[in-house]
């Protein structure tokens, strides 16, 4: 019951939803960049949407099968091949015992998440099994993935019907990403048209962006009585301005109190499109209202109860005519 890692690619990371419940105490939530591709990827194969997955960063791993499973990719298209034939994203397919998956480079998006029925199998650290770097825990060993790493996996459903997310609802990552943001609880600390600059003007993503904070080169923004604020707290989708000028979107990985003024905070369902960003592509932010936060984040759990309730159905009716199936391509 396992995966054996051949090649670990850029930066891959075991991922779930993130530790939940102890900012309080200084902790990065951290979990996937991208956490709607990730739900997609690990509804496809039947898991519970918090299960155990990969995250790979622009260039994903090679991994040889020890066992048959179903896989879904999802997020970027990461030119992935099973035994040297292409697969597609955002759909399950079946791996064989044997086979050796490869991702070699992310040709849309920034990061990619491979789940496999069952989920994968690390150890539990504060009721999550996410990596955090930073911090030296989760994942493997708090780390990410080293050539001869052997992945265990957790059992899964015996039969999972191959699906795919419809085509209307895959996210489109193209640059310049336009990116819906809430004026932030610090506005005040900067006169009114440097906030009409942040939603006004073109930001590019720069190389130094990382699981912490999305860095941003543009139009720098002016503060009113300098940059340092008394630290308070901070979330990820948070805009901070240091005393540079050039704002940060926080992520998943980021610290849980800041001393620079937030303008903006990104949107919940609109942060994957921040994680798919990469280093020389374009963010745009467009101010937006609470209620039409509200709105969108509606229509990102629409679509992922769409996969799930196409799943409960095939079960259904599987189990009520008492069929037996074989898992074909859809």
């Amino acid at each position: 019951m396992s995966i054996e890692v051949i090649s670990p690619g850029f930066y891959s990371t075991v991922q779930d939803l993130g530790r939940h419940g102890y900012r309080y105490c200084g902790m990065p939530v951290a979990g996937a960049m991208d956490q709607f591709a990730a739900r997609v990827a690990n509804t496809l194969v039947g898991n519970d949407e918090r299960a155990a997955l990969l995250e790979c960063t622009l260039k994903g791993p090679a991994l040889l099968f020890g066992q048959d499973l179903t896989v879904a990719l999802c997020g970027g298209d990461f030119c992935a091949t099973l035994d040297g034939v292409p697969i597609a994203v955002w759909r399950s397919h079946i791996v064989k015992k044997g086979q050796v998956l490869e991702m070699p480079a992310a040709r849309t998006g920034c990061r990619a998440y491979l789940a496999v029925s069952g989920g994968i199998d690390v150890p539990l650290v504060l009721g999550s099994r996410s990596t955090c770097a930073r911090m030296r825990l989760g994942g493997m060993n708090g780390r990410p993935l080293e050539a001869g790493d052997v992945l265990y996996v957790l059992p899964g459903a015996e039969r999972v019907p191959l699906m795919y997310l419809p085509e209307a609802l895959i996210p489109r990552y193209l640059s310049p990403h336009v990116v819906s943001a809430i004026p932030g609880p610090h506005q005040h600390r900067f006169p009114e048209e440097e906030m009409n600059r942040l939603f006004q003007n073109v930001y590019t993503v720069r190389p130094e962006s990382d699981r912490m904070g999305t860095r941003l080169d543009g139009p720098s923004l002016r503060h009113v009585n300098g940059a340092d604020i008394v630290p308070d707290g901070v979330v990820p989708g948070a805009i901070q301005v240091p005393g540079d000028g050039l704002p940060i979107v926080l992520m998943m990985d980021a610290q849980t109190t800041g001393g620079y003024p937030k303008i903006a905070t990104v949107i919940s369902s609109d942060l994957p499109l921040v994680a798919q960003a990469r280093p020389g592509d374009k963010l745009q932010f467009r101010k937006c209202s609470l209620e039409e936060a509200y709105l969108q984040r509606e229509k990102m759990e629409a679509a992922v109860r769409s996969v799930k309730i196409a799943a409960r159905r095939y079960f259904f009716v599987v189990n009520k005519q008492r069929y037996i199936v074989d898992v074909e391509e859809t």
